[in-house]
C-alpha cells in the first residue's frame, strides 16, 4: 500500500507563475535534479500537458514511466501513475495558495514501489523526493522572475 507524505513551501511569486514552471515538464531536467528527461505525450485543448513520459534516475531507483495530469481545479494539479518499470502506483498534488509574501506549494505524494522496501527507507525517500522538488521548484520559479 502507498503512503502518503507532503510538505510545504513558500515561493517569491504569484500563482501564475509558480504554475507554468510547474507545467513546463520539458524544461524538469535542468532543475529537477532525479528526472534525465521528461516528454509531453498528450496535451488538452488549452495545451496543458495531459501525459508525460519520465526517465528517472534517482541512484538505486531508475525507472521510465508515464504520469496523466488533472488541471480541472484552478489552485492545484494532480497526477496518477499510467504505466511504470519500478512503481506499483504513483499519485500526487501540487496545492497553491497565495500568501503575503508569495505562493505557498503543497506537495503531496504516494507512492508504491514494486520492489520490496522497510516502511521506514520507503517514507524517508519519499520525503526526501518532495523535499528535492520543493526546493528545485523555489529555486527554479525565483531565479526566473
Amino acid at each position: 500500500m502507498a503512503d502518503r507524505a507532503s510538505d510545504s513551501v513558500v515561493i517569491g511569486a504569484d500563482k501564475a507563475a509558480v504554475m507554468a514552471v510547474i507545467a513546463d515538464f520539458e524544461a524538469y531536467p535542468q532543475w529537477a535534479s532525479s528526472v534525465k528527461q521528461a516528454e509531453v505525450l498528450d496535451v488538452d485543448a488549452d495545451g496543458r500537458p495531459l501525459q508525460v513520459r519520465f526517465l528517472l534516475d534517482a541512484g538505486i531507483i531508475k525507472d521510465d514511466y508515464v504520469l496523466a495530469y488533472d488541471w480541472s481545479r484552478p489552485d492545484e494539479v494532480s497526477w496518477n501513475q499510467v504505466r511504470s518499470k519500478a512503481m506499483k502506483s504513483q499519485d500526487g498534488t501540487y496545492r497553491l495558495v497565495e500568501t503575503p509574501d508569495g505562493t505557498e506549494v503543497t506537495y503531496a505524494l504516494a507512492l508504491d514501489l514494486k520492489i520490496p522496501m522497510l516502511g521506514a527507507f520507503k517514507r524517508k525517500g519519499q520525503q526526501a523526493v518532495i523535499e528535492t522538488a520543493l526546493k528545485g521548484l523555489k529555486k527554479r520559479v525565483e531565479s526566473a522572475g
